[in-house]
């Protein structure tokens, strides 16, 4: 029994805490986006801001930020967007966004180019990107 709690407790400790995700565009970007069009921009309904600039979106390579986007903004779960995508691709009717290993690398994307889109953990928000969302 002893065991099991300790296992548990390692378990707890090992996880990955973060604060929210927070989306992020480049701060020239005036657009305000709301869920359904942050959903459309992801599952590639739609390449652009309401404003008409195009919009590039970009994925954390997995974590718990990850999956919380994925299950708050999208709905769906890593299997159900891997079988959104396969499908997209074979039929020719899209690509998947891109992905970077981290929160930093998607900073740095966001902050060198107006087009793209990105999430990271809120709390690694700094000046160089501008939130338009929070889940």
């Amino acid at each position: 029994m002893k065991k099991l709690l300790g296992s548990i407790l390692l378990c707890l400790c090992s996880m990955q805490v973060f604060a929210g995700v927070a989306v992020i565009v480049h701060p020239s970007n005036g657009d305000s986006l709301d869920k359904k069009d942050i959903e459309n921009i992801y599952l590639g309904k739609t390449k652009s801001f309401p404003g008409g600039g195009q919009a590039v979106p970009v994925n954390l390579e997995g974590g718990a930020v990850r999956e919380a986007f994925d299950s708050n903004v999208l709905g769906k779960s890593a299997s159900q967007l891997k079988a959104y995508w396969s499908q997209k691709v074979f039929t020719g009717k899209g690509t998947p966004p891109k992905e970077v290993a981290s929160d930093a690398e998607v900073i740095g994307l966001v902050s060198s180019n107006p087009n793209i889109i990105g999430y990271i953990d809120s709390s690694q928000v700094n000046g160089s990107v501008k939130v338009i969302a929070e889940y």
